[in-house]
C-alpha cells in the first residue's frame, strides 16, 4: 500500500486522506493526546513538514515533494507496523495550548492536572500570587512543572522524577521555555531527596496502572517507560508512599493533588478515613483528588521534623 502510495498521492490534501484511511484499516489505538485518527494524521503530517496546525486549510492543496512525502509514508508505515505513537515518531507533544519535546525516555503527557492549573486551582487556592513553592513529584517530561511555573508565577517549581534519563527530558523542556531560573530538576526516588523542603503545592501524576491493566496495555503503551506506568497489583503502591509521606513536605496550608487514573474506588476502600476532595475535570471528578496537610496529618500523623529545620523553597 506504501509504495503504491509514494507514486500516486500529490497535494497534502491526498496525503491526509490516504494516512486517515491507512490509520482506520489498521485498528490502531488512540490515547496518547490525538483521539481520532484524523488528527493523528494531520499532526504527524504538518509536523513532518514543518508547519503549525492552524496552517492546515491554508496548505491543503499544495503539493508535496519527494522527499518530504517519502518521510511522511515512512513515519506512517512507523506507526501502524510498529504501533509507535505519533507523539514519539515527532518527538512532540502537546498539554494545554504547550508543547513539549518527549521521546522513549519518559511516557507521552497526558493529565488531567493540567485542566486544573489552567484556573490555577481556583477555587481551592484563592491567592495564587502567594504561592512561593511547589513540587511536581513524577515529573517524566516536565510538563506539569513547566505549567505550575506558568500558573504561579511568584513560586519556584521542584520538578522530581526517579529516572535521570527522563530528568534529561525535563531538562530540554525547560530550556524550551526558558525557565531554568525557576524549575530545579532534583533526582529523587520521591519523597527521598527533599529532606528539609516544604511546599504550598505538591502535584503528582504517578505510576497508577495495576497489574491486570498492565498485562493488557494496547501495543501502543509498551514503547512507553514501564516504570512511569505500573504500580503494583491495585496500581496504588506509589500512591501509598505519597499519601503516608507528603505531610513532611507541605507548608501548613499546603495541598496535594494527585491523578490516579481509575482507582477511585480502590484508593477510598484503601482509605476509608481520608476526607479525599475530587476535583472536576472535562472527564467526571473521578480521577484527581486534593487533600489538605490536616487531612493526612489526621490519617498519618505527622512525622514531619521541626520547623527549624524547614527550608521554605
Amino acid at each position: 500500500m506504501i509504495n503504491h502510495a509514494s507514486n500516486e498521492l500529490r497535494t497534502l490534501r491526498d496525503l491526509l486522506r490516504f494516512a486517515v484511511s491507512y490509520f482506520n484499516q489498521a485498528d490502531l489505538f488512540y490515547g496518547h493526546g490525538f483521539p481520532t485518527a484524523y488528527e493523528e494524521a494531520a499532526h504527524l503530517i504538518l509536523h513532518t513538514l514543518h508547519l503549525i496546525p492552524d496552517q492546515l486549510d491554508m496548505f491543503l492543496d499544495a503539493h508535496i515533494t519527494q522527499p518530504e512525502r517519502e518521510q511522511i509514508l515512512y513515519r506512517m508505515e512507523q506507526r501502524v507496523t510498529e504501533r509507535i505513537p505519533v507523539a514519539y515518531l515527532t518527538n512532540e507533544a502537546w498539554l494545554s495550548d504547550f508543547s513539549f519535546y518527549v521521546d522513549k525516555r519518559v511516557i507521552i503527557p497526558r493529565s488531567f492536572i493540567a485542566e486544573l492549573l489552567q484556573d490555577r486551582l481556583a477555587p481551592w487556592i484563592k491567592q495564587p500570587d502567594a504561592i512561593h513553592a511547589t513540587l511536581d513529584l513524577c515529573t517524566g517530561s516536565g510538563c506539569l512543572a513547566v505549567l505550575l511555573a506558568h500558573a504561579f508565577e511568584h513560586a519556584n517549581v521542584a520538578a522530581v522524577d526517579i529516572s535521570t534519563e527522563a530528568l534529561e527530558v525535563t531538562f530540554k523542556n525547560i530550556a524550551r521555555y526558558n525557565l531554568a531560573h525557576v524549575i530545579e530538576p532534583i533526582q529523587s526516588d520521591l519523597f527521598s531527596a527533599l529532606a528539609g523542603r516544604r511546599y504550598d503545592v505538591i502535584i503528582s501524576n504517578p505510576p497508577y496502572v495495576n497489574a491486570e491493566s498492565m498485562a493488557a496495555l494496547p501495543e501502543e503503551y509498551r514503547h512507553e517507560p514501564r516504570i512511569a506506568l505500573a504500580a503494583g497489583p491495585d496500581g496504588l503502591t506509589i500512591i501509598r508512599t505519597i499519601l503516608s509521606e507528603a505531610a513532611n513536605y507541605l507548608t501548613e496550608e499546603g495541598l496535594l493533588i494527585v491523578e490516579i487514573g481509575h482507582n477511585r474506588d480502590a484508593i477510598e476502600q484503601s482509605f476509608p478515613h481520608l476526607p479525599f476532595t475530587w476535583l472536576e475535570t472535562s472527564a467526571g471528578d473521578q480521577f484527581v483528588f486534593m487533600l489538605k496537610r490536616s487531612d493526612l496529618i489526621t490519617t498519618f500523623g505527622n512525622n514531619a521534623r521541626g520547623s527549624s529545620a524547614i527550608n521554605e523553597c
